[in-house]
């Protein structure tokens, strides 16, 4: 099987009515970053890795609903430590996984409803800093540190530092600190 990363078109997500659309067949996507405004998603997947984040400050107030029809894929997604994730509508079709490990839903955490169909698949849930570690360990991360490092003039630590707490630092390791 091959499985290459592609973060960029043909597979690119399409916004229809305010969902965002995502296919894919025998690949891996990663949406990461300040990526998306949109609360509604779709994603199709067939022997496939998805990873979105959706700890975005600019994604817009309320709750985030994501339809699943996934066969033998994983799905991975990056939500902010207080996230309560509904998954009361999820149908399970053979051997289905479920991870969340990391953090505890607050009462009055953004909800993130899932429903729709997996089929021999996996949903993982990231929260907090074990989803900022997660976006961590891509190319994208890579990518938007070096950019960082450009566009802010950084030659020392203290210049990290300091890019940091004025907001100047990449979106993908922590979103919710620059919007």
């Amino acid at each position: 099987m091959n499985v290459s990363t592609d973060s960029t078109a043909p597979d690119s997500p399409s916004v229809v009515q305010d969902t965002v659309r995502i296919q894919v067949h025998r690949r891996s996507v990663r949406r990461l970053g300040h990526w998306t405004t949109a609360r509604r998603f779709a994603v199709r997947a067939t022997s496939s890795s998805v990873i979105l984040d959706l700890r975005s400050p600019r994604i817009e107030r309320g709750d985030i609903q994501v339809a699943l029809d996934v066969d033998h894929s994983m799905v991975k997604l990056l939500v902010p430590e207080d996230a309560v994730v509904d998954l009361d509508h999820v149908h399970r079709a053979g051997r289905c996984g479920f991870v969340d490990w990391s953090g505890a839903p607050a009462p009055d955490g953004r909800a993130i409803r899932i429903s729709g169909e997996m089929r021999g698949s996996e949903l993982r849930i990231n929260r907090g800093g074990i989803a900022i570690v997660s976006a961590m360990l891509t190319r994208e991360y890579l990518t938007d540190l070096k950019q960082a490092f450009r566009a802010n003039h950084v030659t020392s630590l203290a210049d990290v530092q300091t890019a940091y707490r004025e907001g100047r630092w990449t979106t993908i390791d922590d979103p919710g600190r620059s919007a």
